[in-house]
């Protein structure tokens, strides 16, 4: 018979296993909830060897709210393969898949944790926020995007954090027809400073000439139509 011997870890590869730990309790409720003692009993290791790697639980929230971002912003990346709505659509699937599985932290994150309000804290959101506009202005094909295009994007991203939060909120709306939904306002929110702007008209035209007549898009035009009739 053998005997399991534990492995010593490295200094970088035990703070990873805590913030790994971290992050999986801070998804499942909220940061203010969780104790280092819980952290530590979960990790295997003792209080006082936590604050041997971290201060204090805000600099492991903040580093564990650090590899949360990076994955958000990582779903919002999406091949320019085949029409923008359907690209989309795949995007608000991983974005919801985020969302369903850090649903308290993320509530957190948003709403008041306890790392809100710091300088690390608006620097990670910010950095998800830029990169999913990065994304979609990669799909649109824009370099020097105008103001109301920006407007837009900002306005649609701002939408889907919104939308996510209330849907944590008892879940009221089957998710699939909310990443539905959200693929289908930023066609509107485009299709209405179309409207107003030239340069957002010819944008929203190129968009709408590869969309296929089963896609997303085209499925908003049959609903607004059929409203109308």
């Amino acid at each position: 018979m053998t005997t399991g011997v534990r492995r010593r870890m490295g200094v970088e590869e035990r703070r990873q296993q805590l913030i790994g730990v971290a992050l999986e309790l801070f998804s499942r409720r909220s940061p203010d909830e969780v104790s280092i003692d819980e952290i530590a009993s979960a990790a295997g290791i003792s209080r006082p060897l936590v604050y041997h790697y971290f201060p204090g639980k805000l600099s492991l929230y903040e580093a564990a709210l650090k590899r949360a971002s990076d994955d958000l912003a990582a779903r919002f990346v999406e091949p320019r393969e085949g029409p923008l709505g359907a690209r989309l659509l795949r995007v608000m699937g991983r974005f919801f898949d985020f969302v369903d599985e850090h649903g308290p932290g993320f509530s957190a994150l948003m709403r008041g944790g306890p790392a809100v309000g710091s300088s690390t804290t608006n620097a990670l959101i910010d950095g998800v926020r830029q990169a999913a506009y990065v994304q979609i202005l990669s799909h649109l094909d824009v370099q020097e995007p105008p103001a109301r295009l920006e407007l837009v994007i900002r306005s649609w991203i701002s939408l889907a954090e919104s939308t996510a939060l209330i849907w944590l909120d008892g879940r009221r709306i089957p998710r699939a027809e909310l990443e539905t939904q959200l693929v289908h306002d930023f066609a509107a929110l485009a299709a209405v400073s179309a409207a107003y702007d030239e340069e957002m008209g010819a944008l929203l035209r190129r968009i709408l000439k590869d969309e296929p007549a089963d896609g997303p898009f085209a499925d908003l035009v049959g609903r607004i139509v059929a409203l109308a009739s």
